[in-house]
């Protein structure tokens, strides 16, 4: 239950010439420096406003929010937080901010901004890293969603939890409400607010009591993370959020946050029996044919963990945007065979539908050869037959061969050039 969430009205009288704004739900973020007003979109662009705030405004605004939190604001407290369910508001006193007072309003909408279409046409990952990642949720695997703040590590873990069937109760945890998973998906949720009275630990064994089949951790910042791995530990599985740059460094990151140097190794070996994979989101900015500056996501790297024959591994998957390796971990393959799923990178209800919706073409790269596959052979097992030879519908090898080779099959791009880290 969200106890400190402001109960106001998004209205123009108490947003005042920002309104407009706060009402466009394609404005992610209103930015106010002391001087100018600066907006974020959905579509990743950032762009200065026209608008020029009264400085009587600012003051009446700060005054409503100060009320509205029973909180003072001055010198001797010169940073005041409010949320309202949809909303995230900073406002940082004049005293620190020496380019003047400085507003900060952040949106947290209830709904997935993201979408499967959006995310193959704009580049955000390739279909086949697409459905990997939705066969791993669909698979209950423990997933980190990394990256440098701004990145999308939110709304990238709100999308995938689309996989989570309704029955399976998930049980949130968060200091700032962002995920808005019962407004998202229904089904048997349930939100705690960390506060002074709960930090992340206790939230988190709280969150053990309460019968979950998943746990979702906002973010993992601190020591809290040694409790998300006792959950995960004892088969409730989960998603989180941690900054970084490169998935190779969760391990790392991780035993840096637990402050655990006296079990160090023990930790460590905790983090790749039930960490299964990380995912890295990357941001770049580019300047589009019109001259706007312009912000592109997308998934980076994956790798999974895994600790086989008392040693850990880390295999990369994905790097710089293409998929390197179907060379999947044992432990791992073993769990999505379990769930029904053979081929991590095939989502056989999907292609059927776009099957239906226009055919489907298989090509391979190992010459001109052509192969044509039609819905009715997905659906019935049928073989694919490229001129004079037949690939039998057990022939998997057709598809995707092992080590070095060029995809054989559905693609938008990448060649499987594999390699695996061994640690420790």
């Amino acid at each position: 239950m969200y106890t400190n969430v402001l109960n106001i009205d998004e209205t123009e009288e108490y947003f005042g010439p920002l309104y407009p704004y706060v009402c466009d739900d394609a404005i992610t973020d209103i930015d106010y420096n002391g001087t100018d007003v600066w907006l974020t979109n959905c579509e990743n662009s950032r762009f200065k406003s026209p608008l020029v705030l009264p400085t009587d405004f600012v003051e009446q605004f700060t005054q409503r929010v100060a009320n509205s939190v029973s909180k003072p604001f001055h010198k001797q407290s010169p940073v005041l937080e409010a949320e309202t369910n949809r909303l995230r508001i900073t406002i940082v006193h004049e005293s620190v901010a020496i380019s003047g007072r400085s507003i900060c309003i952040r949106k947290s909408l209830p709904y997935v901004r993201m979408t499967e279409e959006g995310m193959l046409r704009d580049g955000y990952c390739s279909r086949e890293i697409l459905t990997l990642l939705k066969n791993c949720v669909r698979a209950k695997k423990n997933i980190v969603f990394c990256g440098e703040p701004g990145v999308g590590k939110t709304e990238c873990a709100k999308f995938f939890t689309q996989y989570i069937p309704d029955n399976e109760r998930i049980i949130t945890v968060e200091d700032t409400r962002e995920l808005h998973l019962s407004d998202i998906k229904g089904g048997d949720c349930i939100e705690l607010k960390v506060n002074d009275q709960m930090d992340y630990s206790q939230a988190i064994k709280t969150c053990l009591r309460l019968n979950p089949k998943w746990m979702m951790l906002s973010e993992s910042r601190s020591v809290e993370v040694v409790k998300l791995l006792e959950g995960f530990s004892t088969g409730v599985h989960g998603l989180t959020t941690l900054h970084t740059d490169d998935v190779r460094k969760v391990p790392d990151r991780i035993l840096n946050m637990s402050g655990q140097s006296r079990n160090e190794n023990r930790m460590e070996n905790d983090i790749y029996s039930f960490i299964d994979l990380a995912v890295l989101i990357r941001r770049k900015e580019y300047t589009d044919s019109g001259g706007n500056l312009k912000v592109k996501r997308f998934i980076d790297q994956v790798c999974f963990f895994s600790r086989r024959d008392h040693k850990n591994y880390t295999d990369m998957i994905v790097e710089d945007g293409e998929i390197l390796s179907c060379g999947l971990p044992d432990r791992l393959r073993e769990d999505l065979s379990a769930v029904g799923i053979a081929d991590p990178l095939f989502d056989r209800e999907d292609e059927i539908l776009r099957i239906a919706a226009g055919g489907l073409t298989l090509t391979s790269e190992r010459g001109s050869d052509e192969r044509t596959r039609t819905g009715e052979d997905i659906m019935t097992g049928g073989d694919i037959m490229t001129g004079d030879s037949s690939f039998g519908k057990n022939a998997k090898n057709d598809l995707i061969a092992p080590n070095e080779h060029t995809v054989i099959g559905i693609r938008e791009r990448g060649t499987y050039r594999g390699y695996q880290a061994f640690v420790g």
